[in-house]
């Protein structure tokens, strides 16, 4: 899917759900997945092969997050109304619904559900706050 469709789709997705996230959460989301399927060794994979679930989609999120903005991780997701890590199940879900991604049967938000303390996970985000 071209960049203008994908953005097209994600914003019919923010305004059926209220726009409770910001548009760069749902980008993210689709960037993290692609990471974690580098990261399982994942990429060439096809159909039910390439399958990832909340956990491994959430370590994926943790670390590509860590990468990609250090300390401001925190401060990114609150910008984007992501609190806790039931939060991008939930998009993940939005996105499963309209098609734009894949689900198993077994997938559930439960899978989502708790996997991290973003305030432990991205310690710091304070310190590198208070200094600017």
């Amino acid at each position: 899917m071209d960049d203008r469709r994908l953005k097209t789709v994600i914003r019919e997705v923010r305004r059926m759900h209220g726009r409770k996230y910001a548009e760069a959460a749902y980008f993210f989301v689709l960037e993290a997945l692609d990471y974690t399927l580098f990261l399982l060794g994942k990429t060439k994979a096809q159909g039910d092969e390439r399958h990832v679930d909340g956990g491994a989609l959430m370590e994926g999120v943790r670390k590509y997050a860590q990468e990609e903005f250090g300390p401001l991780a925190l401060y990114a997701f609150h910008s984007w109304g992501i609190q806790e890590t039931d939060d991008f199940g939930d998009i993940v879900f939005q996105m499963c619904d309209i098609g734009l991604l894949n689900k198993r049967p077994s997938d559930c938000m439960e899978d989502f559900h708790a996997i991290f303390d973003f305030s432990e996970v991205f310690a710091g985000v304070d310190e590198g706050l208070s200094g600017a």
